[in-house]
């Protein structure tokens, strides 16, 4: 492996990435919608629906990782499963919007989360395969990058397309699917050390490892990473709804109102990168932990006319405040600029941490662990926060009060934590 970080590579392979933020950004932003209206099923259900994705995933992402590592062939360790899974992933998303009754629905959406969770770790693994310990929270601040500008993509022109017609998001997610899947296939050369399959511990002896480790570092990680994701993940599931019935916005307009966050995650991820280089990655972590607690706190305790009062002229990720009126960054949006660049923080140095645990022949290993407990409380994040509007008498507000909850676990467990930083030597 290279002893430094190669910016090419790592821009080519934030294309997948952004065909994974394509996919889940219109995905959590329409597919909630269509379940509500198209289908009538009550916030509870909506909750449930949203996390059957990651219910597949947490089955599917940690032993595929784990496969991942002990696959050998002409085309390396990660590719295989990429070649298998995007082309399925593309036309199950394609056809999302079109069934009129429930059970076409629901094939079109398992047959997504399926093929899409088949492919996702193996390709995440790739960015600590070909970079060196200490660079990869820069590394992955470049993947997340790109990631954004997917979400930004799915969220900012899908707002603008779903207008038009509610298919033409998904018919785009489709298409940069294939292109992006294709880029990736390409141009990345996977590292060719990895010549004998020696046995290596499986996902759940790791898991045992981690568990038994005398300091607790890895385990802490793991529960920091659950923890902030039940509230991170909650939010975004219902942010739609909530622009509609607690600010009173259309769909689209929730959906370009959400996309300010991931426009300063985009901003932010290169830059948090060298942060956590210069400061550390745990002490960067906790920053945005706190940052995007004050945000949500924020959120929820002022008035929706006041989350709407007009700040500056915003061309691209400003709503109308009047019909045919010019786009404003508005005060809601000045707080998820806040928000996007706190859950850089977090989420830039996260996997880094992790990977950082353990040596290079098991990177998928324990890419799968990361995925196991962030889609666990996937799962667990729109349950507990449909359970919340339904018993508030549809108060979609109330996520705002309960995920800034789970951000202070996390940030107790973070304080905790005492490995995971970047090494010299890998």
């Amino acid at each position: 492996m290279s002893s430094r970080l190669n910016y090419g590579k790592t821009f080519l392979l934030g294309f997948g990435f952004l065909v994974l933020s394509v996919v889940w950004g219109v995905y959590n932003a329409f597919v909630p919608i269509f379940l509500s209206e198209k289908f009538g099923l009550s916030p509870i259900v909506v909750g449930f629906f949203m996390t059957l994705d990651n219910i597949a995933a947490l089955f599917i992402q940690p032993p595929v990782g784990a496969w991942s590592d002990r696959l050998r062939t002409p085309m390396g360790r990660r590719i295989p499963f990429l070649l298998i899974g995007a082309p399925i992933t593309a036309v199950a998303f394609g056809l999302i919007p079109l069934p009129a009754i429930l059970p076409l629905f629901v094939a079109c959406t398992s047959t997504l989360l399926l093929s899409a969770a088949f492919w996702r770790t193996p390709v995440i693994a790739l960015m600590p395969d070909i970079t060196p310990s200490e660079f990869r929270s820069q590394a992955n601040g470049i993947i997340n990058f790109m990631g954004g500008i997917g979400t930004i993509v799915a969220l900012q022109t899908g707002g603008l397309l779903y207008k038009m017609s509610p298919n033409f998001p998904f018919w785009l997610g489709s298409g940069l699917v294939l292109l992006s899947a294709l880029i990736v296939y390409l141009f990345i050369e996977e590292p060719k050390e990895y010549s004998t399959t020696e046995a290596q511990p499986g996902m759940f002896a790791s898991l045992r490892e981690v568990i038994n480790d005398e300091d607790k570092s890895g385990l802490r990680i793991l529960f920091a990473i659950f923890f902030w994701f039940i509230g991170f993940s909650a939010v975004e599931t219902f942010f739609t709804l909530y622009a509609k019935n607690h600010l009173g916005l259309h769909e689209g307009d929730g959906a370009t109102l959400l996309s300010v966050l991931p426009l300063f995650f985009v901003l932010f991820a290169i830059p948090s990168g060298f942060i956590a280089g210069k400061i550390g990655r745990r002490t960067t972590i906790s920053i945005g932990l706190i940052t995007l607690t004050i945000m949500l706190v924020l959120l929820y305790v002022t008035p929706a006319k006041a989350l709407l009062t007009g700040i500056a002229p915003l061309p691209l990720v400003g709503i109308p405040l009047v019909e045919g009126g010019p786009r404003m960054l508005t005060l809601a949006g000045v707080l998820l600029i806040f928000g996007g660049a706190a859950w850089a923080l977090i989420n830039i140095n996260s996997l880094p941490m992790i990977v950082d645990l353990t040596n290079a022949a098991r990177i998928g290993t324990f890419t799968g662990l990361y995925y196991l407990f962030s889609t666990f409380s996937a799962i667990v994040g729109p349950n507990v926060n449909g359970w919340a509007i339904e018993l508030t008498g549809g108060n979609y507000n109330i996520i705002m009060l309960i995920s800034p909850l789970f951000m202070m676990v996390a940030l107790w467990l973070m304080l905790g934590v005492k490995r995971g930083e970047a090494s010299q030597a890998n």
